[in-house]
């Protein structure tokens, strides 16, 4: 599964150096706008510490963490939908990831540009967002015409017969309508059936979205306070200095939870953003382990026990007859999965079983 989280926001916000201390790479980053402009990819492995548990009580040869996609993308301006700052360029790299961080900007510091020459979180995450809802109109507006005139050959009884062309027309007139008031379409309450029928358009607004508030070294001592404001109208929201990620990167582990450790925090702010950018794709793992390799597996939440076995070959899906499963938290508490057994802690799930975060799972199938 490869899944991708878009960074986005306004020009000199931090994305590019955010994006450099995720991967540890060396994307371009600049004290002027529009310093990236093909988007730069990483891939980031999920910290989970489960995984090295489980490495060491199966005593694994080897460990495979799952992993997540970021994209650097440049930054937006006000009438990037229109083609402002190469925006429709921009916006063709947002369309093709599946969730975003919104990087806001909160610190002051004069030596950093900023567009509007001025920072006002607030109206910056707002220009963002309605650039995003422009375009979005842009798309359904284009698109309406034709879907009227199929649901109308429908109506009339002629030509071939699509049963989606009415409730296709009638959902994009509901969502035109919407977007017309400036409101992201996700904000539009309908049935997981009805957003398939406008799947095709890929509209911007429907993806998840994450804001990364970057605040200034102090600002983090009181990010509560600093984001009262902004987390009435956002959410959800992380705050997190890309300053303090930057040069955590640098550290020693020793050091960096001494560093730490002056913040409250015990873990990196990277290591919650890649968290919650995984439970914002709305994400759960599910482990195999053994001798040979423990290893994270990615399904969406919900999936059943032989979708997860399709993560891990085709003909494990083919041919599902059972899954033996056991939670985590079962598997490390008794110590051993013969203790685990013993104590009637494994359990044989069919094709109706749902899948659980943290579920040990070994599949059973035929073909």
């Amino acid at each position: 599964m490869s899944l991708k989280v878009g960074i986005v926001g306004l020009p000199n916000v931090g994305k590019s150096t955010l994006f450099n201390a995720l991967t540890k790479q060396q994307a371009e980053a600049q004290n002027f706008p529009f310093t990236t402009i093909e988007p730069n990819v990483g891939v980031v492995t999920v910290p989970d510490e489960r995984l090295n548990k489980l490495t060491e009580l199966s005593k694994s040869a080897k460990t495979v963490p799952t992993v997540i996609e970021f994209v650097d993308i440049a930054g937006l301006v006000a009438g990037a939908h229109e083609g402002e700052g190469l925006g429709n360029k921009f916006l063709s790299h947002i369309r093709e990831v599946d969730a975003l961080v919104h990087v806001v900007r909160f610190f002051e510091d004069g030596n950093v540009l900023h567009v509007a020459n001025t920072v006002n979180p607030m109206e910056d995450a707002a220009t963002i967002e309605t650039e995003l809802a422009l375009a979005d109109l842009d798309s359904i507006t284009h698109a309406l015409p034709r879907a009227k005139d199929a649901a109308k050959t429908v109506q009339m009884g002629s030509g071939k017969i699509d049963k989606n062309a009415v409730p296709r027309y009638e959902v994009m007139q509901k969502l035109h309508a919407h977007l017309s008031e400036g409101l992201p379409a996700r904000d539009l309450q309908l049935e997981d059936d009805t957003w398939a029928l406008v799947q095709d358009l890929h509209l911007l607004t429907t993806k998840p979205v994450l804001y990364l508030a970057n605040v200034s070294e102090q600002q983090m001592k009181d990010s509560d306070n600093v984001l009262k404001d902004f987390k009435v109208k956002h959410s959800p929201v992380l705050p997190l200095s890309v300053k303090i990620e930057q040069e955590l990167v640098e550290l020693s582990e020793e050091e960096r939870m001494v560093f730490l450790a002056e913040y409250g925090l015990a873990e990196t702010g990277l290591h919650r953003l890649i968290q919650e950018s995984y439970k914002l794709l709305n994400l759960i793992t599910f482990f195999t382990t053994g001798e040979k390799e423990t290893r994270a597996w990615t399904v969406q939440n919900g999936s059943s026990a032989p979708q997860a076995a399709g993560k891990i070959h085709s003909d494990f899906e083919r041919g599902f007859i059972r899954a033996e499963t056991i939670a985590y938290t079962d598997l490390i508490g008794t110590g051993s999965y013969a203790a685990a057994r013993a104590a009637g802690k494994v359990r044989d799930e069919g094709k109706e079983y749902l899948v659980k975060d943290g579920d040990i799972m070994i599949f059973k199938f035929s073909v």
